[in-house]
């Protein structure tokens, strides 16, 4: 049973959760995704505030990349998010 007075350090299931490759492989697709954002909201204030209209439309032509790329890594952590649910099917 859960004790919610409990630490992290002393859950004595912490160690085998941290340890759980699908909890690695999301906290990993989470830092990607929170990687990607920072990109993109850079892309966005230059395509926003630039003055040379070639290195907005550059800037813009990246931000539809990283739109592209942010939507995969979602996908996937949905995907392992729902393979994380007891009962999950595998397809």
């Amino acid at each position: 049973m859960h004790n919610p007075d409990m630490t992290t350090d002393e859950d004595p299931d912490a160690a085998e959760r941290a340890d759980d490759p699908g909890r690695r492989e999301l906290i990993a697709l989470h830092a990607e995704r929170a990687e990607l954002e920072q990109r993109l909201a850079r892309a966005e204030q230059e395509r926003l505030y630039l003055a040379d209209p070639a290195a907005a439309s550059a800037a813009q032509a990246a931000e539809a990349a990283l739109l592209g790329e942010l939507d995969r890594i979602m996908t996937r952590i949905r995907a392992a998010e729902y393979r994380s649910q007891p009962g999950a099917r595998s397809w």
